[in-house]
């Protein structure tokens, strides 16, 4: 299955094994191993089996992780994905971690935005919910800026690097991103 969702500065893609380097160079920093369950140190081995996990759940339609690919140089940049999707109840969770020197302009928001709509339109889902590890605020506002509303926090849920953290619990419902779609037309 190909897939491709294209936006204005970058697309959403399934993952080549020629992304590999790529995908290390930018997931091997701690600040993105920090909040997300990649491993720290991050090898080029890890994004060699994670490109045939990803094909595996694809082919079965249990994730649609995509990597996030700058148009201008076509070099995955970082991660998006809809993945623990529950077709009976109609949702799915969130993930996304983006290379560190790619932060802070605007990139992860037209993913989220672009996975969104790949999510309520292709896979007709209700609710698209995330999972944000306290104290990762810059996350939590991402979220909040792309319209999730923030559900409840759920106390020491996971174990990271020897310390507890709490997970933020955010959502969107379908019906909030085509409000929010048709507001800005």
């Amino acid at each position: 299955m190909e897939l491709k969702i294209k936006g204005k500065r970058i697309n959403l893609r399934k993952l080549k094994k020629s992304d590999a380097p790529s995908i290390y160079r930018n997931a091997k920093d701690f600040e993105i191993a920090r909040y997300t369950t990649l491993p720290h140190p991050y090898r080029l081995k890890n994004a060699e089996d994670f490109i045939k996990t990803t094909h595996q759940k694809m082919r079965k339609k249990k994730a649609f992780e995509l990597g996030i690919e700058l148009k201008e140089t076509k070099e995955i940049i970082g991660m998006v994905g809809l993945m623990n999707i529950d077709y009976n109840n109609k949702n799915a969770e969130i993930g996304y971690w983006l290379g560190k020197k790619y932060w802070g302009r605007g990139i992860m928001k037209e993913a989220i935005k672009l996975i969104l709509n790949f999510g309520f339109k292709k896979l007709r889902l209700v609710r698209i919910y995330a999972r944000v590890m306290h104290p990762n605020i810059a996350s939590a506002k991402l979220l909040k800026k792309s319209g999730f509303k923030y559900e409840g926090r759920m106390r020491k849920t996971t174990l990271r690097r020897g310390k507890w953290m709490d997970d933020l619990r955010y959502s969107i419902l379908s019906s909030e991103f085509k409000s929010k779609q048709r507001r800005r037309i």
